[in-house]
């Protein structure tokens, strides 16, 4: 397994894993076939996260991404400490050590950068996911209710954050 900062070339091979996941879990924020961006927009997608340094992480085995970690960082003053993620995992890959070990290239990266805050949302039954944040070193700091909706009904997300 390797943990990796994202590459340009990579383009279209992490717009396929995402499109995988897709269909793969209810806990991510597209439903299969709703995600319309394309090729160029990920490359653009991508050459501004590398310039602006925002954090895009693959996980990669035997030459496939079979997993991302990313982040949203705010431009202003007040605020350019924090950082916001989201990490998926292949079905295939999940259980393996993958998501800790994104977890643990994303603090290495945050340290570098001078983040002293990061922060998440996971729907409070995915306790697979509530467990890995927990063990990292994250805590639940408030409940957002029914701002996610799984399989039609809306459900309950808890807000997590780890400061350092």
């Amino acid at each position: 397994m390797i943990i990796r900062e994202v590459l340009l070339e990579d383009a279209e091979r992490y717009l396929q894993m995402l499109k995988i996941l897709d269909e793969q879990t209810n806990f991510l924020m597209f439903e299969p076939g709703e995600r319309k961006t394309t090729l160029e927009d990920q490359k653009n997608i991508i050459k501004y996260n590398i310039e602006n340094e925002i954090p895009m992480f693959l996980m990669e085995v035997e030459g496939k991404i079979v997993g991302f970690l990313k982040g949203v960082r705010y431009k202003c003053n007040r605020m350019n400490y924090n950082l916001h993620i989201a990490l998926g995992i292949l079905n295939s890959h999940r259980g393996k050590g993958g998501g800790k070990a994104l977890m643990n290239k994303v603090d290495q990266w945050s340290q570098n950068k001078n983040i002293k805050r990061i922060e998440l949302t996971v729907v409070c039954d995915n306790e697979k996911a509530v467990n890995l944040y927990k063990s990292m070193g994250f805590e639940i700091e408030g409940i957002k209710r029914s701002s996610f909706r799984l399989d039609g009904e809306f459900v309950d997300q808890y807000y997590m954050g780890k400061v350092y």
